[in-house]
């Protein structure tokens, strides 16, 4: 007698909805198939620390297979997903330049987030995203290189546009980098600059927010709390201010004013990540897929679609906001409803259980907002922001190499990673000549 095939699923993203949705079958009697382009998680969290020169690459990324390396049920295809055939329930994926047809009885889309550039093409153009490893070392790259300029320019506007930063919004990431780079400028650089004879930096990192506040969903104490520390480290933060135009020396602020500079950081808006075309269903704002609370795609009942690609609205009437814990318990819910529907149960309904929220801004400065209760500021925020990350970090050598870092950077002031790595992908500091005519901050005429 033939042996009944085991229920097979598929899930797009080695995220943390992917993730946590693929753990949930560890010991059942199903076959899953994770894709993902690549090879690794990353712990997305802490890509601005690899970009700051606190952290290597590798401390934050753990390789998928070591991940499932003794769970037999488990496998791994790194590709690309090009066409999702809801119909005949196959993905097509790209790998290697060849394409591979999978089936699946069950389908999870955890694809995640792309950044948003809301149509702003020069801006995609001249700009830097921190969304994977590839972006944090590009981005590190850049800065170390520009400096390296910047320390032997005579002309000082020149020198000054060089070693100027602007960062584009006031969430967690823009505050943390803005931060850091700050800080990375006021324990490091200079020092190792000081004696460049007769070429004095002074760097400038820009914080723009286009609205009246940083870190809109935080109470407004933590609010002035986080501005107020970004301040103290030398941060120019520039509310109620929009990024109008960018060009590769400058950028154009709202109000037409001229700012000289060769590094944009964008990190203002996201959007779910084109897998969710291939679905061929209407898509929400953000290019969201609209889920039932079940996880369930409407009108798909075999496809799950979980994370920042998830467009499901709470009891209030407002979207889930694009954040890792709702990812990770979004995905939890998928696969636990399969399995309920494997054993002929009823599916259950996503509610979220929020532990709150936290934004670190630079060496004991942190907002946290914990439970959504309770309001921590200064020290103990940078805290608990640092337990949290050592224990959500994969993989004990990660998360021992991250405190050793961690530890080390504390009591020298010292960033351990400043190397520039060769990256011919994206290494824009290679191109990067003096002007003819540099434009200096003021109105436009």
């Amino acid at each position: 007698m033939e042996r009944q095939r085991r229920p097979r699923i598929v899930i797009i993203g080695a995220g943390f909805g992917g993730l946590h949705a693929a753990r949930q079958f560890v010991k059942e009697d199903v076959d899953v198939l994770l894709i993902d382009r690549n090879n690794f998680h990353t712990f997305t969290p802490l890509l601005y620390q690899v970009a700051t020169c606190a952290l290597d690459s590798g401390e934050i990324a753990y390789p998928v297979r070591g991940i499932f390396r003794d769970k037999a049920n488990i496998s791994f295809l790194m590709g690309e997903v090009t066409t999702i055939d809801t119909n005949a329930q196959t993905v097509r994926v790209r790998v290697n330049g060849t394409a591979r047809i999978e089936t699946y009885d069950k389908l999870i889309v955890a694809a995640g987030s792309v950044t948003n550039f809301f149509g702003m093409d020069t801006v995609q153009q001249y700009s830097f995203e921190l969304k994977d490893l590839r972006d944090s070392v590009t981005l590190r790259n850049h800065i170390l290189k520009l400096f390296e300029k910047a320390a032997w320019a005579e002309d000082p506007t020149y020198r000054q546009a060089l070693s100027t930063i602007v960062v584009v919004g006031g969430g967690p990431t823009g505050i943390e980098t803005a931060g850091a780079i700050r800080e990375l400028y006021a324990h490091v650089l200079h020092k190792e600059y000081a004696n460049t004879p007769g070429m004095q930096l002074e760097p400038r990192v820009i914080l723009v927010e286009m609205t009246d506040a940083l870190l809109r969903p935080y109470p407004p104490k933590l609010q002035a709390a986080a501005l107020r520390q970004l301040e103290s480290l030398g941060v120019d933060v520039r509310l109620n201010t929009a990024l109008k135009d960018a060009a590769k020396d400058h950028v154009i602020l709202g109000d037409d004013s001229i700012i000289p500079t060769y590094t944009l950081i964008w990190s203002a808006g996201v959007k779910a990540a084109p897998v969710g075309e291939l679905l061929n269903v209407p898509l929400q704002r953000g290019a969201r897929v609209p889920v039932k609370p079940t996880m369930a795609v409407e009108n798909l009942d075999n496809v799950y679609v979980v994370g920042d690609m998830a467009y499901l609205e709470d009891e209030n009437g407002m979207p889930y906001p694009m954040i890792i814990p709702i990812a990770q318990q979004q995905g939890i819910l998928a696969a636990k409803n399969i399995l309920r529907g494997y054993a002929g149960q009823e599916p259950e309904h996503f509610t979220y259980s929020s532990r709150g929220i936290m934004a670190t801004i630079g060496r004991s400065r942190a907002v946290a907002w914990i439970y959504h209760r309770i309001q921590l500021t200064g020290y103990l925020a940078w805290a608990a922001w640092l337990v949290l990350h050592l224990v959500e970090l994969m993989g004990f050598r990660n998360r021992l190499n991250v405190l050793i870092n961690w530890t080390w950077n504390y009591i020298t002031y010292d960033r351990s990673v400043r190397l520039i790595e060769e990256n011919t992908i994206d290494d824009r500091a290679d191109t990067i000549e003096k002007p003819e005519v540099l434009p200096v901050e003021a109105e436009v005429a």
